[in-house]
């Protein structure tokens, strides 16, 4: 399952991590790691983007970047 598919107050732990180059970087850099624990927090009223929860604070994804994390389970 993919992070976009995360339904609103459910957690997942990240597996992977896809992008490449730059993407990927940023995604890193932003605490989007393989073991870290995610929740959904809030989608917007069309679906995008979504807010997430991790590591003790919000941030914010577009869906085209969240198809790209992989969740394990």
């Amino acid at each position: 399952m993919t992070l976009d598919k995360l339904e609103i107050g459910d957690s997942a732990v990240i597996d992977t991590v896809g992008g490449q180059g730059a993407l990927r970087r940023r995604f890193l850099d932003m605490g989007l790691t393989p073991g870290t624990k995610v929740q959904m927090r809030k989608k917007a009223p069309m679906g995008d983007p979504i807010e997430i929860k991790l590591r003790g604070y919000e941030l914010t994804l577009r869906l085209e970047d969240a198809e790209k994390i992989t969740l394990k389970g």
